[in-house]
């Protein structure tokens, strides 16, 4: 079983920027990719981002390109989200998710409970 755990987030002015993080743990052989999705009040939940660990490649939503970068920490097996000129649409939870192989050789899908996000003066 992978449990993901995310930090950071909290309140940030229109303009400014933040920083999340997510943690994965348990039986995990292979990270193969992890991502952020995000659901603002009242709306469907919607993808933010993805990194894939081997390469490090990552993608975005349009509504975010340029604004939101992606890194990871191998050896942590923690992935960030930077995001930069944060404006009051991007008020939202903010979820991790990722797709791991265990040392069984299972490959499953966890996502974590989320985090929030603030864009408010």
């Amino acid at each position: 079983q992978v449990q993901l755990v995310e930090s950071g987030g909290g309140l940030v002015q229109p303009g400014g920027s933040l920083s999340v993080s997510c943690t994965a743990s348990g039986n995990i052989y292979r990270i193969d990719a992890m991502a952020w999705y995000r659901q603002a009040p009242g709306k469907d939940r919607e993808f933010v981002g993805i990194i894939n660990w081997s390469g490090g490649s990552t993608n975005f939503a349009d509504s975010v390109e340029g604004r939101f970068t992606i890194s990871k920490n191998t050896a942590k097996s923690t992935m960030y989200l930077q995001m930069n000129n944060l404006e009051p649409e991007d008020t939202a939870i903010y979820i991790c998710y990722a797709e791991v192989t265990s040392s069984d050789w299972k490959r499953s899908r966890t996502w974590g409970t989320g985090i929030e996000v603030t864009v408010s003066s």
